[in-house]
């Protein structure tokens, strides 16, 4: 599953640095959010899928790792980013 070109457009201007950015870890976290979001409501109907929830896994892996080098860089940073994705409590 994936997200639709307009979804992740909207992504990508939501979250961009500067104009057209796609690789700001910014950008990269809120893209895996809204994948990861999608196949959330994908494995609430097949929950027999496990080889798509692998895929689910790495994503979730990737997105802790792409937030772990955020932190590290800068800490306001993050902060900002997982408050406007709503990742904590």
């Amino acid at each position: 599953m994936s997200i639709t070109a307009e979804e992740k457009a909207r992504v990508m201007k939501e979250f961009a640095t500067k104009e057209g950015d796609t690789g700001s870890p910014e950008v990269q976290v809120a893209i895996l959010s809204s994948r990861i979001a999608t196949l959330t409501e994908h494995f609430k109907i097949h929950k027999k899928d496990n080889h798509g929830r692998r895929g689910l896994l790495k994503m979730v892996a990737l997105r802790r790792k792409l937030l772990d080098y955020a932190r590290s860089k800068d800490e306001a940073r993050y902060q900002d980013l997982i408050k406007r994705l709503g990742l904590r409590r």
